[in-house]
């Protein structure tokens, strides 16, 4: 581990026993608490470069106040302009950012596009109880508009303020201000969420210790025959998924142990949008002075699912189930403002929009931009054989196309991870482009089974209407 994955370990573990002591104090000590101890946390690692949060809370501030009809567009405009100048700031001869400030920078880039969409819903709904003279009852709509206090703790807030989860205005606000903290549930589902912990963190170390990253750039690796060199990017990828596992599950039971993201069960809350339904407080007092029981999940904070990542059958299923609340982020706040017809094409919209907010590496174009190609043949395949199998066969179907998923995201992991544009071509071009090939083959067969298995349906129904006629 290098010595920032191990700082960036710490403050997840610390992170937990500190969110105990949130859950037992009132507003106040919330945000104002969580915000100075994400503060801290924010000048200990970034320094001088917690200037650039600042700026970008500001201006954000200042936008939603002189338009706060159409802060949205002029915010999510603002924020990416600055991300740029952000990622290029060497090129003006000024200082590199840590890559703590790289991890806040872009977390805070999520918050501030999604409070300016939450502050003009909530201007939105203040003009139509004006007009219709009747309250507006739009789920997760803010109480009121906040101020620059409200937003600087919002923005500070040690909760997911270097690794996610990502969450909205509305989250921060509704724990600020739940009843009765001590009724919600904690430790029970802290457990559940840890237990793997240690079993994804001893993979890491174990793996990454006999699969080293720095091998694949060495002369000896490249004199390996094909099969090692092939299959080295399966354990690459293993630790890959071992590091942020690790990462999210802690930063996921840091909130819990607060109770941060805690709905009733009955609000079906989604991962970063919360809840989609209207519930009962947070905690509620039957008549006779018992605490009525309600149950809890913490949805809205749930970043990872490991199991459906792993096993999921389809490329597309494996991003859904892979950093939820950003996926939410992104189909909220980009998928509604600028929609785009095909699945393929929206998806490319991801992937350069991530590899922007990311950081400008070659790599991770280059892995992004591979994925529309694999869900274009994923969906070529699936129109031209799979739907058409028999139950038995797309079991078998559904087998093969785990195995090649697994593969293909093994492949796009070598750009994540490499990073350059020299090394990654050179991994992928060691193993032949074997992906991209398979794709482009996958895709040309899908097809070609489409359009024979339409013109055989076309001669069928022409076969069928003639027959009568011949037999008169």
């Amino acid at each position: 581990m290098t010595p920032e994955e191990v700082l960036y370990l710490a403050i997840l573990l610390i992170s937990i026993p500190i969110g105990f002591v949130f859950k037992k104090g009132g507003p106040k000590v919330k945000q104002f608490g969580g915000a100075a101890v994400g503060l801290v946390l924010t000048l200990a690692t970034c320094h001088i470069h917690t200037l650039h949060s600042l700026i970008t809370i500001l201006g954000t501030w200042l936008i939603i106040n002189l338009s706060p009809r159409s802060c949205h567009y002029l915010t999510l405009g603002w924020t990416f302009s600055y991300l740029l100048f952000f990622r290029t700031v060497t090129s003006f001869d000024l200082p590199e950012p840590t890559p703590f400030t790289n991890a806040v920078q872009l977390l805070l880039t999520l918050k501030m596009v999604s409070l300016a969409n939450e502050v003009q819903e909530f201007t939105a709904a203040k003009k139509q109880e004006v007009t219709s003279f009747a309250k507006s009852s739009v789920i997760g709509v803010i109480p009121k508009m906040p101020g620059l206090v409200e937003i600087l703790c919002y923005s500070y807030c040690y909760v997911g303020l270097m690794t996610g989860p990502f969450y909205r205005y509305r989250t921060h606000y509704d724990w600020l201000n739940q009843p009765d903290s001590s009724a919600i549930p904690s430790w029970q589902p802290l457990l559940s969420r840890a237990k793997m912990i240690p079993v994804f963190g001893a993979f890491f170390l174990l793996v990454s210790h006999f699969f080293p990253l720095s091998y694949v750039r060495s002369d000896i690796f490249s004199e390996r025959g094909f099969p090692f060199r092939l299959f080295y990017m399966v354990p690459i990828f293993f630790v890959f998924r071992m590091r942020f596992y690790v990462a999210w599950l802690c930063a996921e039971c840091g909130c819990i142990a607060a109770a941060f993201g805690a709905y009733p069960t009955t609000a079906k809350s989604r991962s970063g949008g919360g809840p989609t339904m209207e519930y009962e407080p947070l905690s509620s007092k039957s008549t006779d002075g018992e605490v009525s029981s309600i149950t809890y999940d913490y949805e809205t904070i749930k970043n990872i699912d490991p199991h459906g990542t792993d096993f999921c059958v389809k490329v597309k299923d494996g991003m859904r189930y892979w950093n939820m609340t950003v996926q939410w982020w992104l189909a909220q706040y980009i998928y509604k403002s600028a929609p785009v017809r095909s699945y393929v094409m929206r998806s490319a919209w991801t992937m350069l929009i991530s590899a922007y907010w990311h950081g400008i590496h070659p790599g991770y174009y280059l892995s992004f931009l591979t994925i529309p190609l694999c869900l274009a043949a994923e969906g070529a395949m699936e129109s031209g054989l799979l739907k058409h199998l028999s139950p038995s066969g797309r079991l078998y179907g559904d087998w093969v196309q785990w195995f090649l998923k697994m593969r293909a995201y093994d492949y796009m992991c070598m750009g994540f991870v490499l990073l350059t544009f020299e090394d990654t071509v050179q991994y992928w071009s060691s193993i032949y482009f074997c992906i991209h090939v398979g794709a482009v083959a996958f895709f040309l067969l899908g097809k070609a089974l489409g359009v024979w298995r339409e013109r055989g349906s076309k001669k069928g129904k022409d076969g069928a209407a003639e027959n009568p006629r011949r037999q008169e």
